[in-house]
């Protein structure tokens, strides 16, 4: 009789997923630091959103829960990955927009939350603001906010499977 190969178990994969954030978010980063990439608002909330998604597979990982436990987590990943994908979608809708409709830049992030509630500057942040709309980095034609958009797409949808999917036998040596 022929041997399977041993599964990947639940908790390996949500450690996978935590390991891709940490590279996403490294990579985010290294683009502000030595590209001098300076991120906008926009793409600062796509960054908590990763962040987020990446907290909810450390989470995930560091509990062997059952059932309901790998449900209540994939919905969380589900939730963190698509609010990611709004706010990137956001970005992108921004950038297709002809010039001089855009809205001109504003204050800082670290100004308006110093000066205004947190609701309206997330109010102001979606609204977008001509630094939003600026395009300095491509990647094969694209630029970071459809990356972004694809890879949490990916992350979300492999969390939520990883979470469902039968468990693997844990491997006894």
């Amino acid at each position: 009789r022929k041997r399977r190969a041993p599964r990947m178990t639940t908790r390996q994969g949500n450690l996978l997923g935590l390991a891709a954030c940490v590279g996403l978010l490294a990579y985010a980063y290294y683009a502000q630091v030595f590209l001098h990439l300076d991120p906008c608002p926009l793409c600062i909330f796509q960054r908590i959103g990763v962040f987020t998604l990446g907290s909810v597979f450390l989470a995930a990982a560091g509990q062997d829960g059952g059932l309901w436990a790998r449900r209540v987590y994939s919905l969380l990943l589900g939730l963190a990955a698509l609010a990611t994908i709004g706010v990137a979608v956001r970005q992108l809708y921004i950038q297709s927009m002809p010039p001089g409709s855009v809205p001109a830049c504003g204050a800082s992030l670290d100004f308006m939350l110093k000066v205004f509630s947190l609701s309206e500057v997330l109010v102001k942040v979606l609204k977008g603001s001509g630094e939003c709309a600026k395009v300095t980095w491509t990647f094969l034609g694209l630029a970071m906010p459809p990356w972004v958009l694809i890879a949490v797409f990916v992350l979300g949808a492999y969390g939520i499977w990883n979470n469902l999917r039968r468990r693997a036998p844990v491997l006894r040596l």
